[in-house]
């Protein structure tokens, strides 16, 4: 089957590659057709995350599932599914209590185990997500991201009414908009320095655009929000973000930010003078596996309170991903979300 495989810093091949099969009981193989890129990918793909040489790379997916094990009794060939792509390890302190997207040995598809850059692809039973006719492939392929923002919400304390700042729109931004008026936001701002993904964002529901380039965000939020996204993952945002809040007011950290990240005297005392409540948030799971997250993620989407089709900016075919990942680290080209569909070329 074709597939992409990634064997280095920027050396992804287009390759052909054997066909999963069912080994154990518990085991689904699924037809990709849709899968995404994700920001993780391009980060691995620069080397700044694990995973075995010449493995077969990429996790956000949806497809039809074509084999069960013998075990497998809720899910049955033909199925429309997406993929929560995460293993845990089920042994450690956190896991024991519960906190599964605290794993000590967390980890998904695309690093140890092969993933969904490819015609097929193979997870347990358990890691299987059932979709409905009215969520299609395209937006099925992102119900991992979109389980990655819900995480990052359930861990806040929003109430109905509430006002949100999202700093960053990209593709996480841009479902945290979303997910922020599911939470019952009132008024959800959205920031960026790049007018076009503004005008995206106000396309999934931002109420106010900031471009921050212009004036420093909190500068253009009067009285401060109950609830500010860090979605950006720059070091310079992962400052400014401090001073969005109201007292009292929470952040929460989404983005990573691949540097040293030092922040000034005036955003770091908002932390102290403001009593601020900053949370971490990571993956995608919690108990039971994979979280609510999931099913939650898959009913808005059902619904229509979910919307990817602005986010998606190219859609490809696998045999274009190499050039794709060099453009995308070389900036030769505007990006949102990238769909590739192993079927076609």
């Amino acid at each position: 089957m074709r597939s992409l495989k990634l064997y280095g810093k920027q050396d992804i091949r287009f390759e052909e590659t054997a066909e999963p099969v069912i080994e154990a009981t518990d085991d689904v193989i699924i037809k990709v057709k849709a899968v995404g890129i994700c920001g993780s990918d391009i980060s691995r793909y620069n080397k700044l995350g694990p995973y075995v040489e010449g493995v077969t790379f990429g996790h956000e997916f949806s497809g039809e599932v074509t084999a069960v094990g013998t075990d497998v009794g809720t899910i049955k060939v033909g199925d429309r599914v997406a993929g929560c792509p995460t293993f845990y390890c089920g042994k450690c302190a956190s896991c024991r209590k519960g906190e599964l997207s605290r794993c000590e040995h967390l980890h998904v598809i695309g690093a140890y185990r092969p993933g969904a850059y490819a015609e097929y692809v193979k997870l347990p039973a358990e890691n299987v997500i059932p979709i409905p006719n009215t969520v299609d492939f395209d937006t099925a392929a992102m119900v991992e991201p979109s389980a990655v923002v819900a995480h990052g919400f359930y861990r806040t304390n929003i109430q109905p009414g509430a006002e949100v700042a999202i700093m960053g729109c990209g593709n996480i931004g841009l479902l945290a908009i979303q997910w922020a008026k599911i939470f019952g936001a009132e008024k959800v701002y959205a920031i960026d320095i790049d007018d076009s993904k503004l005008e995206v964002a106000k396309q999934v529901g931002a109420d106010v655009v900031i471009n921050s380039l212009e004036k420093p965000a909190h500068e253009q939020i009067e009285y401060g929000v109950d609830v500010a996204i860090e979605s950006a993952g720059s070091p310079i945002t992962s400052a400014q973000v401090l001073a969005l809040p109201k007292k009292g007011g929470q952040v929460v950290f989404m983005g990573i930010p691949y540097a040293d990240i030092n922040i000034a005297r005036f955003y770091f005392e908002k932390i102290v003078r403001n009593e601020l409540t900053i949370l971490g948030s990571w993956n995608a799971l919690s108990a039971p596996f994979p979280g609510i997250e999931w099913n939650a993620s898959v009913h808005y989407m059902g619904i229509g309170k979910i919307n990817v089709k602005p986010i998606i900016s190219h859609r490809l075919h696998l045999q274009q991903g190499p050039e794709t990942f060099d453009k995308i680290i070389n900036r030769t080209e505007n990006f949102g979300k990238v769909i590739f569909y192993p079927e076609l070329g």
